[in-house]
C-alpha cells in the first residue's frame, strides 16, 4: 500500500485537467523511428530501418572532442555557435558552392538539423501561413508545421520515379502561401532534384515572393552522376533561402547533433530567435570538433559516398533477389520498395510482421504520406550499415516467406 501522502501511478486515479497533451500535438504520433528501433531491440532483428551508420566518423574529429573537453569547452557556447564553427561552415559553403557568408551574422549553429527545422518553422511561420512541402515528408516536418500553426500544402513525389511535378507545385500555391520547405537529396525517396526541378521551385518562389527553407543534410551523399545544387545559388534565391545542414550524415556523427542554418541575416536571426528558447546553445566540446571535421576531414564525405554507393548496390540487388525490387536512389541512406504485389494491406502491417517473418526491421512509408495514399505500400530500407549487417539482413529476407 502506498505510504500516506505518496503519489500513485494507478490508472484509476483521475488526471489533472492540465495533464493531457496540448491540442497542438493532436494527430501527431510518436516518431516511427523510435517505434521501429525499439522493435529491433526487442526482437533481436537486423535494423535496416533507422538511418544511423554502424561506423563512426573520422578518428581525428573524435580526438578533437576529448581535446576540447580538456581545454575547458565544458560550459555554455554562444547561442549562435562558437566562432571557429561558424567560420568553418562559411568556408564549407564557399569551397563547395561559391556561397559567400558572413560567419558572424549569416551562420547559426543548431542542435542538429532537426532543431534547425523546428527553430526555422517556429521562428518564421505564423498561424495560418501555408507551407508547400514535398510529400513524403521526414516526420518532423509534419509535427513542426502543425506546432507552428502552419498549413501544409503537399506536392507528392510518386513512385516509382519520385520526380517533382511542376504543375502540382504551381497548383499548391495560394494567396496564403508564404514558404516552401524543400528537402534534396530527399529522405525517404533518395531523389536529388535536378536543374529543371530546382529552377521550377525558384521560379515559383520569386513569382510569389516565398521564402524557401531547404534541408540539405544529405548534401554530400549523392551517387552516380547526380549532383546536389543548393537552391540558394540560383538567381534571385540567395535573399529568400534559409539552408539547413549538419555534420550528422555526411561525417557519420549522427549522435553529435550539431548542425547549422545559413542564409540572409534576417532569416538566420529568426532561427536564433526560436532556438534560444529551445536549447539555447548546442554541445560546447562538439563544436570545435565539427569545425575540425569541416576543415581537416573535408574529403571524408566523398569517400563515404563512394562506399555508400557500393552498399546501395548491394542492398538493391539483394532486395530484388528476395522479391522486393527497389528503386535505385540517387542519394541519401535509403532505398524504397513497394510490397503491394506481396498481398499486404499496407506497409505498416508488413513492417510489423517483418521481424517475426524474417528477423529484419524496416520503416513503413505510409506515415510519411499523411496527405495522400501514395505511400500506402512503400517500405524504406537503409544501406548505411556495414556490409556484413546488410548481407545478414538480405539473407534473412531471401529465406523468409514475405507474402501476406
Amino acid at each position: 500500500m502506498a505510504a500516506p501522502g505518496s503519489s500513485s501511478a494507478s490508472s484509476t486515479v483521475p488526471r489533472p485537467r492540465g495533464a493531457s497533451p496540448a491540442h497542438r500535438l493532436d494527430g501527431i504520433p510518436p516518431t516511427i523511428f523510435t517505434q521501429m528501433s525499439a522493435l529491433a531491440l526487442r526482437t533481436g532483428a537486423v535494423n535496416l530501418g533507422q538511418g544511423f551508420p554502424d561506423v563512426d566518423g573520422p578518428a581525428s574529429s573524435r580526438a578533437r572532442v576529448a581535446q576540447a573537453v580538456e581545454e575547458g569547452a565544458n560550459q555554455y557556447a554562444p547561442g549562435t555557435g562558437v566562432p571557429a564553427l561558424r567560420r568553418a561552415v562559411a568556408e564549407h559553403q564557399r569551397r563547395h558552392y561559391g556561397i559567400d557568408l558572413d560567419p558572424d551574422t549569416q551562420v547559426c549553429a543548431t542542435t542538429g538539423a532537426t532543431e534547425g527545422i523546428a527553430a526555422a518553422l517556429l521562428g518564421l511561420v505564423d498561424p495560418g501561413d501555408e507551407v508547400v512541402v514535398l510529400e513524403p515528408y521526414y516526420d518532423s516536418y509534419v509535427a513542426m508545421i502543425q506546432m507552428a500553426g502552419g498549413v501544409r500544402r503537399p506536392v507528392t513525389l510518386r513512385a516509382p520515379d519520385y520526380r517533382l511535378d511542376v504543375a502540382e507545385l504551381r497548383a499548391a500555391v495560394t494567396p496564403r502561401t508564404r514558404f516552401v520547405l524543400l528537402n534534396s537529396p530527399h529522405n525517404p525517396t533518395g531523389t536529388v532534384l535536378g536543374p529543371d526541378e530546382l529552377q521550377a521551385v525558384a521560379d515559383v518562389a520569386v513569382e510569389h515572393d516565398l521564402v524557401v527553407i531547404t534541408d540539405e543534410v544529405y548534401e554530400h551523399l549523392v551517387f552516380d552522376d547526380a549532383v546536389h545544387t543548393p537552391i540558394s545559388t540560383l538567381p534571385g534565391m540567395a535573399e529568400r533561402t534559409l539552408s539547413l545542414s549538419s555534420v550528422g550524415k555526411s561525417w557519420s556523427f549522427t549522435g553529435w547533433k550539431v548542425g547549422w542554418a545559413t542564409g540572409p541575416s534576417y532569416l538566420v536571426e529568426a532561427v536564433l530567435g526560436a532556438k534560444q528558447w529551445l536549447t539555447f546553445t548546442s554541445g560546447s566540446p562538439l563544436q570545435p570538433a565539427v569545425a575540425q571535421a569541416l576543415r581537416e576531414e573535408a574529403d571524408f564525405p566523398l569517400e563515404l559516398a563512394r562506399d555508400l554507393q557500393s552498399r546501395r548496390d548491394l542492398l538493391c540487388a539483394g532486395l530484388g533477389a528476395a522479391g522486393l525490387p527497389a528503386r535505385v536512389p540517387q542519394g541519401t541512406y535509403f532505398a524504397s520498395v513497394d510490397v503491394e504485389h506481396l498481398g499486404w494491406e499496407d506497409s505498416t502491417a508488413f513492417c510489423l510482421a517483418l521481424p517475426e517473418r524474417a528477423g529484419v526491421v524496416a520503416i513503413p512509408l505510409r506515415g510519411f504520406y499523411p496527405d495522400s495514399d501514395a505511400g500506402r505500400h512503400l517500405v524504406r530500407f537503409a544501406f548505411c550499415k556495414t556490409v556484413p549487417v546488410i548481407e545478414d539482413g538480405l539473407a534473412r529476407l531471401a529465406a523468409a516467406d514475405l507474402t501476406a
